[in-house]
This record gives C-alpha cells, sequence and structure tokens, in this order.
C-alpha cells in the first residue's frame, strides 16, 4: 500500500492552524493542557472502575472500555498536533499518515459500537431488569467489547488502502490537523467518487445503524420509564442513561455532520472545527460527563482517595 504512492508522494504538510501563526504558543499550551486532562480523567475512571470491587458490574465494565478507547483515541493525532504547533512545518511521513488515519478510523468505530453496548446494556436494565443478571453476563460482555473491536479491524484497513492506494500528484498540503479521510481526497488527481461511496456505506453501517439502534433502545426505554409508579425511581432511571445520551448526541451528532453532509468547495474549515469537537472535546468532557452525575463513581473515587 504504501510504496505503491511513496515515490510520487513522498509525505504531507498538515496545514492545522497555521493560519494563525502568531497563536501557535497558546494553542500548545490549549491543547497540552486539554491532553493532560483527557489522559487524567479518563485514566481516573480505568483506574477506579479496575480497583473498586462495587464497580464490577457491566455498566462501568463498557465505561472503563470507553475510557481507554478514549485515551488511545485522542493520542493518535493530539501528540501530532503539539509537534506541529512547535516544529511549524506539520510534515508527516506517508507511512505515518495511513498508520495515523488507520487507527484513528479504527478507534472511532469502535467508540461507536461500545456507545451501542452501553444503550443495550440501559434497555436490559430497565425494561427487563428480572433477567439483567442472566442476559449481561461477564461473558456476553466482553464478547460485545471484543466484537466492536474486530469488526472494525478489516473494514478500516480497506478504507485506508482505497485512500492510500490513490495517487496523489497535486498539493500536499492537508487542510487538517490530521490525516482524515475528506482532505486527502481533495489531495487526489483522479475521480475519487468509488471511495466516497466507500465512505457512505461505511458510514451508514458504522454511523447511522448504531445510532438508529441507540435511540430505538432509549424510545423503548423511555415507555417504560413512564410507565413507573415512582417519582423517584424515574426521576434514578433517567439520571442513569442521561450522561450516556448526552456523549451519544455529542459523538454521533458531529461525526455525521462531517461524514455524511454535502460538501461545499470551501468546507474544510468547518470540517476541521468539528473534527476538533469529536476528538479533543468530547473526550474531555466524558469524565465529567459520566463521573459528576455518578454517585457510585464519585463515592468510589472517594473511598480510594481517603485509602490514599
Amino acid at each position: 500500500m504504501v510504496s505503491g504512492n511513496q515515490t510520487t508522494t513522498p509525505g504531507f504538510i498538515l496545514l492545522g492552524f497555521s493560519n494563525i501563526m502568531n497563536w501557535q504558543g497558546l494553542l500548545f499550551m490549549i491543547f497540552l493542557i486539554i491532553y493532560m486532562m483527557i489522559l487524567l480523567g479518563n485514566g481516573v475512571i480505568v483506574f477506579v472502575t479496575v480497583l473498586d470491587s462495587a464497580l464490577h458490574t457491566p455498566m462501568y465494565f463498557f465505561l472503563r472500555n470507553l475510557s481507554f478507547v478514549e485515551i488511545c483515541y485522542t493520542s493518535v493525532t493530539l501528540p501530532k498536533m503539539l509537534a506541529n504547533c512547535l516544529a511549524e512545518d506539520g510534515s508527516i511521513s506517508f507511512t505515518s499518515c495511513a498508520a495515523q488515519m488507520y487507527f484513528f478510523l479504527l478507534l472511532g468505530g469502535t467508540e461507536c459500537f461500545l456507545l451501542v453496548a452501553m444503550a443495550y446494556d440501559h434497555c436490559v436494565a430497565i425494561c427487563n431488569p428480572l433477567r439483567y443478571t442472566l442476559t449481561m453476563t461477564r461473558e456476553v460482555c466482553v464478547r460485545m467489547v471484543a466484537g466492536s473491536w474486530l469488526v472494525n479491524i478489516p473494514v478500516h484497513f480497506g478504507q485506508t488502502y482505497l485512500v492510500f492506494s490513490l495517487p496523489f500528484c497535486g498539493s500536499h498540503e492537508i487542510n487538517h490537523f490530521f490525516c482524515e479521510i475528506p482532505p486527502l481526497l481533495e489531495l487526489s488527481c483522479v475521480d475519487t467518487y468509488r471511495n466516497k461511496i466507500v465512505i457512505f456505506i461505511v458510514s451508514l453501517l458504522f454511523i447511522i445503524t448504531p445510532f438508529l439502534y441507540i435511540v430505538i433502545s432509549y424510545i423503548k426505554i423511555a415507555r417504560t420509564i413512564l410507565k413507573m409508579p415512582s417519582v423517584q425511581g424515574r426521576r434514578k432511571a433517567f439520571s442513569t442513561c442521561s450522561s450516556h445520551l448526552t456523549v451519544v448526541a455529542l459523538f454521533y451528532g458531529s461525526g455525521m455532520v462531517v461524514y455524511l453532509r454535502p460538501k461545499p468547495r470551501d468546507s474544510m474549515d468547518t470540517d476541521k472545527l468539528l473534527s476538533l469537537f469529536y476528538t479533543i472535546v468530547i473526550p474531555m468532557f466524558n469524565p465529567f460527563i459520566y463521573s459528576l452525575r455518578n454517585e457510585e463513581m464519585k463515592a468510589a473515587l472517594w473511598k480510594l482517595v481517603s485509602r490514599k
């Protein structure tokens, strides 16, 4: 895959936010603080849910895996962004660009399916509580997480192969802060219609279909909650689901806008800002969204701090 284009395309230039050169030092500090917050916040969730036996439940098992994916997901793009803020040339080799795209797609797709697994867990817990322990066994949870990874590996390898099999004989400047499919297709000097069809099909299967399943699950959950006689029970059920719904809306919403909306010629700057949202902002806020309104997480964290 790499050797076919290496002679004509030795590498690329990530433009990032080079249009505001005077702000590179400030951007470096902002992105560094955000990266540290992402590592710390999601790392704490992984750490606490592993150590506290009270959190060894399916919900926290999925949350732990989601936080681990968030750490890896941001580590694919943010360190290079930080380096480019200091180096200012933004160069990235052909192989590194292909690797960055592949792992970005793999981890993003895995997160999509983990969010589906969490929705299924909530649906079973609220709509069929008597069968919850029989349905959500340890083996089932492990299979759901493993499936979230395995189903993405070949699909996104194929997507990456199709993109980097294209000849890039024009400008090598990528109007983005990492190697993402839409700006790379803009650099190809051949028709990319086949690639756009593949993007649409993959988006349909890996974004729209999971999102629709989550929506259907929450319609079923809402109907069950509204039938509950206890106001306190309804409030607790809505509170349990609200964190997950917030993350789903932010993550899927920004992703669908970037990959599924029609692309005008001047849309790259808009896509860059939206990508910043779902690659950096959402992973930064996830620990707060899942922890601040979760009494069990706060109690486990306080217990761990007190013990230390």
